[in-house]
């Protein structure tokens, strides 16, 4: 029987335009899940700062969560959800340039640090401790700094900044082809979770691929919440390309000046290269505790309930276990 070249080069095709179509619908099923989850759940301040998305959960002391870079109110709350159960008010805002909260012209964690005590006000908080995690640290130190009366503690987790004389960091502090690339669009960066696992978790998340293999099913699964939380990447962008300016920037901070409780957690497997320049942020800060993990990498998988047991510890023995009077 004679079979056309026709046909036998035709099934190929039929073969790739199925696997293109079969990609496509999982690539809309995903991203309309991710822009239905982003477009519910959260609030609208308008303040004299700007327009600042946030969320609220649990009940007790005010706790500010300043989220890290790609994240948003999303991010905040799935941390903050282990200590809304141990007796606090989460309070999970979007930084600059994240989900619903604009990018103003003026960026700098000085001006971020502003909005942070715009948004206690729209609460009528006087004051609230503040955990500032990856490139959300720099915001919180200058809150800190910048309205020391107003924070009642602070943690700085895995912190993402490097001030002069620390040692410097690795990517994408200093973005590679490869990173610039992945998170060029949805699209390509909701591939590469799919296709390219390892590498994503290395060279996007910081993460050794064998501390993740190594973690429990329940901590595989929070790391791979945090990845699909990253999309809509397309709403975090100017968020994200504003934070890797500000951390690759030596900018100047007053460590040494600050006078609140805090507490400084670092992973020495952090592949993001922040443990030293971490150690050496905890030594300026007078009376900091500094605590360190050796695996976990930047999303200190494997660490969450050691973390999350530190942080209440630490918060529970500080003066943000007492809740403030509403003004």
């Amino acid at each position: 029987m004679k079979i056309e070249r026709s046909v036998v080069l035709g099934i190929p095709a039929v073969v790739l335009a199925g696997l293109a179509l079969y990609t496509y619908i999982g690539y809309r099923d995903d991203i309309g899940a991710a822009e239905a989850r982003v477009s519910s759940g959260s609030r609208i301040a308008d303040t004299p700062c700007g327009r600042i998305e946030y969320a609220v959960i649990g009940k007790g002391a005010p706790l500010l969560l300043v989220h890290g870079a790609g994240g948003g109110f999303d991010q905040g709350l799935e941390f903050g959800r282990p200590l809304a159960e141990r007796g606090f008010t989460v309070i999970a805002m979007s930084r600059f340039g994240y989900l619903r909260t604009p990018m103003p012209a003026d960026a700098s964690p000085a001006a971020q640090a502003d909005a942070h005590a715009c948004l206690l006000d729209a609460l009528k908080l006087p004051s609230a401790a503040i955990v500032g995690g990856s490139a959300g640290a720099p915001s919180t130190v200058e809150f800190c700094l910048r309205h020391a009366r107003r924070c009642s503690a602070m943690v700085l987790l895995v912190p993402a900044f490097f001030p002069p004389g620390a040692p410097q960091p690795r990517p994408p502090a200093q973005p590679s082809f490869m990173f610039e690339a992945i998170l060029a669009s949805d699209f390509f960066f909701w591939l590469n979770m799919k296709l390219a696992r390892d590498t994503m978790l290395e060279k996007v998340f910081a993460t050794p691929v064998r501390d993740f293999e190594n973690a429990s099913a329940e901590e595989r699964e929070r790391v791979a919440r945090i990845a699909r939380g990253t999309l809509p990447l397309s709403l975090r962008r100017k968020g994200l390309w504003n934070d890797l300016a500000i951390v690759s920037s030596p900018a100047r901070y007053g460590l040494e000046q600050l006078r609140v409780p805090a507490l400084v957690v670092s992973i020495e497997d952090d592949l993001f290269g922040t443990y030293r320049s971490t150690r050496s942020a905890a030594e300026r800060i007078p009376g900091a505790r500094f605590v360190s993990f050796p695996t976990g990498g930047h999303l200190w998988v494997g660490r969450q309930d050691e973390v999350v047991s530190e942080l209440t510890a630490f918060l529970n023995g500080s003066p943000a276990a007492k809740p403030p009077r509403p003004r």
